[in-house]
C-alpha cells in the first residue's frame, strides 16, 4: 500500500483527547494534527518522539496533517493508524501473499453477521468452499524480545467479536482472526492477560473451538506499508494456535495439549503444573522446547492488586 504522498517527519509534543496530537515540523511550525488511533497507544507515543505524517489538505477534512508512524528510539517503525489494517489484510489476501487465506474470488468489506449486531471486517467467498469470515485486529504494543501484545487497553468490542466468529465455526463456517502487525519489530503476539483478562480468556476459548489465528507483519517506510511476514511459520489453515500459560504457540497440526490425569509428579516438577506432550510440535521460539513443557497456572488477580507496568508484564 502506497501512501497518498512521502510522510514528513515532525516531533511529538502531546497526545490528547484520543484523537488530536500537537507535534513540532522541522521547520519549526506547530500544528495539531488527526490522531487516527482510539486505544491506548502504549510505548509508542512518548513525548518527544519522532512521528510521520501524512499532509491530505481537503475542504473536508479538519485538520490537514493525519499521523501515520511513530519512530522509536532505536528506529523501529511502528504504524498507529488502524484504519490502514483492513486495507493491508485485503491487499494482502488479494495478492495471494500468505496460503492460509489464498484462493477466494471475492473480498466483501464490513458485511452484517453474528446475533450481537456486528460487522465483520472482510467476508471471503470462493467456489466449492464455506464464506470465510476475517476479523482484523490492529497490533502496535509491545515489550521486549519481539514479543507484541494484544489488546493494549481493555476492549468489550474485541471480545464480542471472538464470540460472534465462534458462531461462525458452531454454524460450520470457516472464522478467521488476523492480528495486523504494524511494527518491524516483532516475531511473536500474545494476548496481553494484565491488561485484559477477559478478552485473553476469550480468545483461548475461541481457538479451542476452531477459529484460526494468523499475525502477519508490515514492512513499513515513509513511503507505503505493505503485509509481508507472518509471525510464525504460516503452514496453512490447518496448523493451529494453542494457548498456553499466557502465550499462544504456533503448533505443526491442530491437536490440542492435555493435561496430566494423575495431580502428583513424579519428575520434580511442582504439584500445581501440567504436562503438555510435545509430540514435535512446533513452537514461536527458534529452538524446540524440552519434552515435557512444564507450564504453571497464571496467577489470580487479588481484588487491591494494581496492574503492572508494560515493561514488566513478560518478566
Amino acid at each position: 500500500m502506497q501512501f497518498e504522498s512521502p510522510l514528513v517527519p515532525a516531533r511529538l509534543e502531546r497526545r490528547y483527547k484520543r484523537f488530536l496530537a500537537d507535534v513540532v515540523l522541522e521547520d519549526g511550525s506547530a500544528v495539531t494534527v488527526h490522531c487516527p488511533n482510539t486505544g491506548s497507544m502504549m510505548g509508542v507515543a512518548e513525548p518527544g518522539s519522532r512521528v510521520w505524517l501524512l499532509h491530505r489538505p481537503s475542504p473536508t477534512r479538519k485538520y490537514a496533517w493525519g499521523w501515520e508512524l511513530s519512530e522509536l528510539a532505536d528506529g523501529t517503525l511502528v504504524g498507529v493508524n488502524t484504519h490502514r489494517s483492513n486495507a493491508l489484510v485485503a491487499e494482502a489476501i488479494a495478492a495471494a501473499r500468505f496460503p492460509v487465506l489464498a484462493g477466494y474470488r471475492d473480498v466483501i468489506p464490513e458485511s452484517k453477521y453474528g446475533t450481537e449486531n456486528s460487522r465483520i471486517d472482510l467476508l471471503l467467498r470462493g467456489p466449492e468452499r464455506p464464506d470465510c469470515y476475517v476479523e482484523v485486529k490492529n497490533v502496535t504494543a509491545a515489550v521486549t524480545d519481539g514479543i507484541a501484545l494484544f489488546p493494549d487497553a481493555v476492549s468489550e468490542r474485541g471480545a464480542k467479536h471472538l464470540r460472534e466468529l465462534m458462531g461462525v465455526v458452531a454454524a460450520g463456517g470457516r472464522a478467521v482472526l488476523v492480528f495486523c502487525v504494524q511494527r518491524t519489530d516483532v516475531r511473536e503476539v500474545r494476548p496481553a492477560d494484565a491488561i485484559d483478562p477477559v478478552y485473553g480468556r476469550t480468545l483461548r476459548e475461541a481457538i479451542a473451538r476452531g477459529v484460526e489465528v494468523v499475525a502477519w507483519r508490515a514492512d513499513l517506510s515513509r513511503t507505503a506499508a505493505t503485509l509481508t511476514t507472518s509471525c510464525v511459520r504460516d503452514g496453512g489453515h490447518r496448523d493451529a494456535w494453542i494457548a498456553q500459560g499466557g502465550s499462544i504457540l504456533k503448533l505443526s497440526g491442530t491437536r490440542p495439549f492435555t493435561r496430566s490425569a494423575t495431580p502428583s509428579r513424579d519428575d520434580g516438577a511442582p504439584a500445581n503444573t501440567r504436562k503438555v506432550p510435545w509430540s514435535g510440535h512446533r513452537s514461536l521460539q527458534s529452538s524446540p522446547p524440552p519434552r515435557s513443557c512444564l507450564v504453571a497456572p497464571p496467577r489470580r488477580p487479588t481484588r487491591r492488586s494494581r496492574a503492572p507496568s508494560p515493561a514488566s508484564i513478560w518478566k
